[in-house]
């Protein structure tokens, strides 16, 4: 007997699937790209660029996307960092973020957009406190990236 969509929505709820991006720049590696967050959860703080994938959307597009929008740099491509799961990680409910990093040798020109009220560079050893788990995220792209500190 098979299943009904909506019965097995009910049975095997889903997360919400976002995306976040790591952009990282320097010789060696300097400074991180944050956005600051135009909405709630976490108005006003600063985070990765990121969002939900919508319906029928690649996650790969989708953090192409959401860098464009929220941060207006068009990026080539990016590499796969990893998959953010703990329970409890934003507090609108169950998310999963697939997470993609990418190394530039120096910063570059971005300005804030879409729900993101401004973009700008920091240096690593002057991050302000971060929205969601970012910094445990912004940590393991330092830890990947060839010739990290």
């Amino acid at each position: 007997m098979a299943t009904s969509p909506q019965a097995a929505a009910e049975r095997w709820p889903r997360p919400g699937l976002t995306v976040d991006v790591v952009l990282l720049a320097g010789e060696p590696v300097a400074s991180v790209l944050l956005i600051q967050r135009a909405h709630e959860p976490f108005a006003g703080a600063w985070a990765l660029p990121g969002g939900f994938v919508e319906e029928g959307e690649r996650i790969y597009d989708a953090a192409i996307r959401e860098l464009a929008e929220e941060t207006a740099i068009a990026t080539g491509s990016l590499v796969l960092l990893g998959v953010y799961d703990t329970p409890g990680r934003d507090p609108r409910g169950w998310t999963v973020s697939i997470t993609y990093f990418r190394r530039l040798a120096e910063e570059v020109a971005a300005r804030g957009g879409d729900d993101a009220s401004q973009a700008q560079w920091f240096a690593l050893d002057a991050l302000p406190a971060l929205a969601f788990d970012h910094a445990a995220i912004i940590a393991d792209a330092i830890a990947s990236a060839p010739g990290a500190r």
